[in-house]
């Protein structure tokens, strides 16, 4: 029985993976000015996913951590071509546009394969080594701050380095950092508080055996 519960949580938890990476991938499209700054409404759906790592690995262990990347991996690269061609910069293309190949669309979905698997297993690696410190917050905002770190440099580089989209193109650095900048503060204050929150109630409901 334990072993089927984990594979049902693996299984949930590896669906909610690819669907924040096929949404991030459309929302990295939208490009948004704050406080005069360039970025990307992405860098405010993607560290869902750190947060869901972090909560696998404090729970069940590194093991499923690993698990769940390895099975979000493919389904997510494929996923994230469809969903950057038919939403083309933003914009429904419909599914004639999946006649064609689409190198723009292509380099985002393998920059956010790529960043996907190297970051989140840093993020596994420094959480779980961090996860028996006594002060619960030390794990995930380690883990969030290197990981994320390796994630949009990776995803910002193999994305828009000299590619077709002047905009990215032209501003690839400053998206990269203010991305990476609203990333950890968006951690900082809202999913480490959010993390103790679920941490709790999770630990709580598999102490009365309720399951996830």
């Amino acid at each position: 029985m334990p072993l089927l519960k984990n594979q049902r949580t693996a299984l949930i938890l590896t669906g909610f993976h690819i669907f924040i990476i096929a949404s991030s991938n459309f929302l990295v499209q939208l490009p948004i000015s704050v406080f005069g700054f360039n970025s990307t409404w992405g860098a405010f759906s993607y560290p869902f996913i750190f947060l869901t790592t972090d909560l696998t690995v404090r729970i069940f262990g590194p093991h499923l951590g690993r698990r769940i990347i390895f099975y979000a991996m493919i389904p997510a690269l494929f996923i994230s071509y469809l969903v950057s061609v038919i939403f083309h910069e933003g914009t429904w293309m419909g599914l004639k546009a999946l006649n064609h190949f689409d190198l723009f669309a292509a380099r985002i979905a393998f920059a956010s394969f790529s960043a996907y698997v190297i970051g989140q297993i840093i993020d596994v690696y420094v959480f779980n080594r961090l996860r028996k410190n006594p002060q619960w917050w030390h794990a995930p905002l380690a883990s969030a701050i290197l990981g994320n770190l390796v994630d949009t440099a990776t995803f910002s580089f193999i994305a828009f380095y000299k590619t077709s989209n002047v905009y990215f193109s032209n501003n690839l650095v400053e998206i990269a950092t203010v991305d990476y900048t609203f990333k950890i503060l968006i951690n900082t204050l809202f999913f480490l508080p959010l993390y103790k929150v679920l941490l709790d109630w999770i630990m709580m409901r598999l102490k009365k055996g309720s399951g996830l």
